[in-house]
Formats: C-alpha cells, sequence, structure tokens
C-alpha cells in the first residue's frame, strides 16, 4: 500500500469550517482513498461482481430493476469488496472528551466516527451507533438501510459532552445488546483500567466480535505545556489539583505513556486492536490503520 497523499483538508482545524460532518466525512474518506493503490482488498471498488437474491434491509438502490421486470424476482448487484459486515461504532462522549482547543478530543473523535460511518456505508456494511458516558445515551441498531447512514450522522451533530464516564460498564452492560457479530470500534480517551478493559474486550471476542480501539488524546494531556504551579480542574469530577511544571515535564509524562503502552498490551492480549490519535493530527493515519485492520480480516 503507498502512502496516503497529504491532503490539507485533514487537519482537524480545516475541517471545522468544511460545515456537516457529513461533508467532512465525504472529504477525509476521499482524500484518503485518493492517495491508496486501488486494490479490491480494502472495498473500495464500485466494479459490479455478481447479482445474489434481495433479501429484506437490502439497499434498493442496489436492486437491478430490469432483471426484475424481466423475472419477476428481485436481485441485488453485488460489488467488488462487499463484505456485509455489521459495523458498530462507539463514541465517548463523556465530559473529558470536551478538553481541548482549538479542537477538542470530542470534535476530532466525531470527525473520525463520520468518517468511518461513511467509509461502512460506502462498503455496503451495516451501521450501528452507541454514544456513551458513563451509561448508553444513543443506539442505533447495526442496518444496512438507506437512511442508516443520515440517522448516524444526525445524532452525532447533535451530540454533546455529557457527564463522567465508564467505558468498562457501558462495553460490560453492551455484552448483551450487541449480540449480533461484527466489528466494534471503540473512540474513547480511554481513561479507564487497562486491566478492567482487557477483561471486557475479551468478553467481545470471545463472543466473536472483531474489536478495533481509537485512543483519542490532546496534545497537552502528553506534553502540558504549563510553565508556573497552577491549579486543574476535572472536567468530570470538578475537583482541582495543584500540580508543578516539572512533575508535569517528568513523572506526569511517564505516567501517561505508560498508560497508554498498558493500553495497548491490554488491547492485544484481547485480540483488539490499538491506535492512538490526537487532537492536533490529521485523520489519514487513523484511517489507513482502520483500513490495515480490516485487509488483515479478509485473508
Amino acid at each position: 500500500m503507498s502512502a496516503v497523499a497529504t491532503n490539507r483538508f485533514l487537519k482537524p482545524e480545516l475541517l471545522a469550517r468544511l460545515g456537516t460532518l457529513e461533508l467532512v466525512a465525504r472529504t477525509v474518506v476521499d482524500g484518503v482513498i485518493t492517495g491508496l493503490h486501488r486494490s479490491p482488498d480494502f472495498g473500495f471498488s464500485q466494479e459490479f461482481a455478481e447479482y445474489r437474491a434481495y433479501n429484506e434491509g437490502d439497499d434498493l438502490r442496489f436492486v437491478d430493476w430490469n432483471v426484475y421486470a424481466r423475472a419477476d424476482r428481485m436481485y441485488v448487484k453485488r460489488f467488488r469488496g462487499e463484505t456485509n459486515l455489521s459495523v458498530t461504532l462507539l463514541l465517548d462522549v463523556s465530559a473529558s472528551m470536551g478538553y481541548g482547543e482549538p479542537t477538542s478530543k470530542l470534535d476530532q473523535a466525531k470527525y473520525l466516527v463520520a468518517s468511518l460511518a461513511y467509509l461502512t456505508r460506502r462498503q455496503h456494511d451495516a451501521l450501528g451507533l452507541v454514544l456513551f458516558d458513563d451509561k448508553v445515551r444513543e443506539y442505533a441498531v447495526p442496518s444496512a438501510r438507506p437512511d442508516s447512514l443520515s440517522k448516524v450522522m444526525g445524532l452525532l451533530e447533535n451530540s454533546a459532552v455529557g457527564q463522567s464516564t465508564d467505558v468498562v460498564d457501558v462495553l460490560n452492560d453492551l455484552q448483551s445488546t450487541i449480540t449480533k457479530r461484527g466489528l466494534l470500534v471503540l473512540v474513547s480517551d480511554l481513561y479507564t483500567e487497562p486491566d478492567a478493559l482487557l477483561s471486557s474486550l475479551q468478553s467481545f471476542v470471545h463472543a466473536g466480535h472483531e474489536v478495533v480501539l481509537f485512543h483519542v488524546l490532546d496534545d497537552q494531556e502528553l506534553a502540558p505545556n504549563v510553565k508556573k504551579i497552577s491549579a486543574l480542574k476535572s472536567l468530570e469530577s470538578g475537583n482541582s489539583v495543584i500540580v508543578d511544571p516539572e512533575y508535569l515535564r517528568t513523572e506526569y509524562q511517564q505516567r501517561i505513556q505508560d498508560h497508554c503502552e498498558q493500553l495497548e498490551r491490554s488491547s492485544a492480549k484481547s485480540g483488539a486492536d490499538y491506535v492512538r490519535i490526537t487532537t492536533g493530527e490529521s485523520l489519514d493515519n487513523a484511517l489507513v490503520a482502520y483500513l490495515q485492520f480490516r485487509q488483515r480480516r479478509s485473508r
């Protein structure tokens, strides 16, 4: 696979100027695809491959009405790259995701989730969405219906930062809700215990799901630019703590790096993929990582 060509629209601050999330998603995905060599492994080809019988819920846009007129039976055109996968996107909308300027973690996560949603429907997969903080706030069941993308985009557009987060409890609750095997994509700042997350992820993997984690952080969380002793306030608990710049430069940075590495190890142990992105970087690397995961899955 070739490197993705630099696209000036992929930077978060420029994406914010495009307006709707659907326009953002189209711009990001088309920019990434343009930079990739054409390959059926990634499911982007729109070339006709074969017919299959129509199933309830299939997108009517792909029904061959000429065949229907002749045979009085409905057939759907299949395209190279069609996978018929069920994809559920899980987005953390807790208060901590509201951190970051000029682009918050939630803004960056929305751009990513919208792009993944658009890509999912482009590949003819069933699309679902979960918005959560300390509990599930919205749940759109995976669907391949023509309106599934607009429904997900609408939920994303109207979502705002919520309360405190509890990723592990939410995942545990969803185990009885998301029963159809498919792909789960979790997008969160992952402020949770890695071992507890490992246990939750393993339950999904053992049930036959495939899991990808996108760990979204602000650049200031990784390398704080604090020049003097300051009081920092938690967005979720409201508690304040006095911090020293020297601590932030040394021990804190080591602790956040250890946390990220533990999350990556836990993901690997559970069989999930782990991708870390920040609010200041473009989304092309994240999408290519996702496509590489899908390519490995198809082999």
